[in-house]
């Protein structure tokens, strides 16, 4: 049933980017990882001329940044967050 929801994810035209940071290694990215793994071909298809970038830094702390219009960012960090709960963020995204 996620995999229906997911394909459903247009971003309007005020999202310009979504970045994932995240480490390779830590347990604390683990669910950053597999939100990467599990949802990221879907979301782009979804939305093809969307910016989505996914930095990977060893050490970092894992964070979801998203850029509006006008340059605006909205950042939530996920350390610790499963890849269900990353998707469900990503979904109220407005």
């Amino acid at each position: 049933m996620r995999l229906s929801l997911i394909r459903n994810l247009k971003f309007g035209p005020q999202v310009k980017e979504l970045r994932l940071h995240l480490c390779q290694t830590s347990p604390e990215s683990q669910g950053a990882r597999e939100f990467v793994q599990k949802h990221y071909v879907n979301i782009k298809k979804d939305n093809p001329k969307l910016p989505i970038l996914v930095r990977e830094c060893s050490g970092v702390q894992p964070r979801l940044w998203t850029r509006f219009e006008l340059g605006k960012e909205k950042s939530v960090p996920l350390t610790n967050v499963s890849a269900d709960a990353i998707l469900k963020m990503v979904e109220n995204i407005k």
